[in-house]
């Protein structure tokens, strides 16, 4: 009987077919490598010949994208950063109603891109304009994802993860705060007639810390109407009056009050409570920084280019440089960026419980207001 010699052909197939298999990842790879660079450079010099970038936002961004211009330095910026936020929504819905598209971005908060923009359908989603890896990369953000403040969870680009525990201030003399392991001890009756607040009918200022104290699961509506109902609380318009009482110890607590850091800097005996001591946590809201992609924009290809600068490590690191050199704390929502410009305790630490406070659902204050209104009204009978 003969020997069957080996089959030198199908062997080959084989060890042909083996090395497709190992290199087709690599080679995807490399396919999905080329294709984000191909479609970057296209848009880049598709930016260079609109030659032009605008935008709506807050004060200070301006200042940012004097980097992007030197970046960039075909694409010019024009920027409105004078007016509120609201008053930009009016702006744009003008314009946009007499058949005018002048702007590209805004730049500011969460409310009027959600009760404004988005209502009327005048956003581009974000994540299809997201083209650098390093933005991409869900897992060098805060919370390994992406966050959003509009209900489809596409078109408002949360980037601002700033760590906020209410603006909750104490006299160093006066008050021990390990005292306070739960918001509930501030409703504790010891301190009834003690507490002095920022005046809560300017909603606008204190919005982000009633948000959180209504929907927070272990405070509530019955937070609310115990602290604001039965405590007695003395309320101020002046911030720098607010100051001025807790530090003379007039009131040993203040909630909603933001000047607290150079007052302790000249020495008087003024402090936060720090945001992670209370077993309720903090909140991580995005204030104004959050970004929109209009409709129709004069110049897309600029935005999209300015979008990803934006987002990129460049952008946010300068983000938070500049409003520190504003002496506006805001910390990014990226984690792969030095922390060096954002004070200690005003970052995100490890092991303290964040609840993230940029959610649609939390936007409309109608509630809030009702349940603080009825206490207070209910405290005066």
């Amino acid at each position: 009987m003969k020997k069957r010699k080996p089959s030198y052909l199908l062997l080959w197939f084989v060890i042909v077919f083996v090395g497709a298999l190992l290199k087709a990842p690599q080679l995807a790879v490399s396919a999905t490598a080329d294709s984000w660079q191909v479609e970057w450079e296209k848009t880049l010099a598709e930016a260079k010949k609109e030659g032009e970038l605008s935008f709506y936002g807050s004060e200070g961004y301006e200042k940012i994208f004097e980097l992007f211009h030197k970046r960039y330095p075909e694409i010019k910026v024009k920027s409105n950063t004078t007016r509120r936020g609201s008053e930009h929504g009016q702006a744009v819905m003008t314009e946009r109603r007499a058949g005018q598209y002048l702007v590209d971005l805004f730049i500011n908060g969460v409310v009027t891109p959600n009760t404004v923009f988005y209502k009327a359908n005048i956003l581009e989603p974000i994540r299809p304009h997201l083209l650098l890896p390093e933005v991409v990369d869900e897992s060098k953000w805060w919370g390994g994802k992406h966050h959003y403040a509009d209900p489809e969870g596409k078109y408002i680009f949360v980037f601002q993860g700033s760590v906020h525990g209410g603006e909750n201030a104490y006299n160093t003399k006066l008050v021990n705060p390990k005292e306070f392991k739960s918001y509930w001890d501030f409703v504790d009756p010891k301190w009834k007639g003690k507490i002095l607040a920022y005046d809560v009918s300017r909603v606008s200022t204190v919005a982000h810390s009633l948000r959180f104290l209504y929907n927070h699961p272990d405070l509530g509506p019955d937070f609310i109407k115990r602290f604001f109902g039965q405590m007695d609380i003395t309320y101020s318009r002046d911030e720098r009056q607010m100051v001025d009482w807790l530090a003379a110890g007039k009131f040993p607590v203040a909630f909603f009050v933001s000047d607290i850091d150079d007052a302790a800097k000249q020495g008087l005996p003024v402090k936060f409570f720090e945001p992670g001591q209370f077993k309720e946590g903090a909140f991580v809201g995005p204030s104004q920084g959050g970004v929109n992609l209009f409709k129709n924009a004069p110049h897309p290809n600029a935005a999209k280019v300015a979008i990803n600068w934006l987002l990129s490590r460049e952008g946010q690191d300068t983000y938070q440089k500049v409003y520190a050199q504003l002496h506006d704390v805001r910390q990014s929502m990226r984690e792969d960026i030095s922390m060096d410009a954002i004070p200690p305790n005003y970052r995100r630490q490890r092991g303290v419980k964040y609840i993230y406070a940029g959610r649609p659902e939390w936007l409309d204050m109608g509630p809030v207001t009702k349940v603080i209104k009825e206490a207070q009204q209910a405290a005066k009978k």
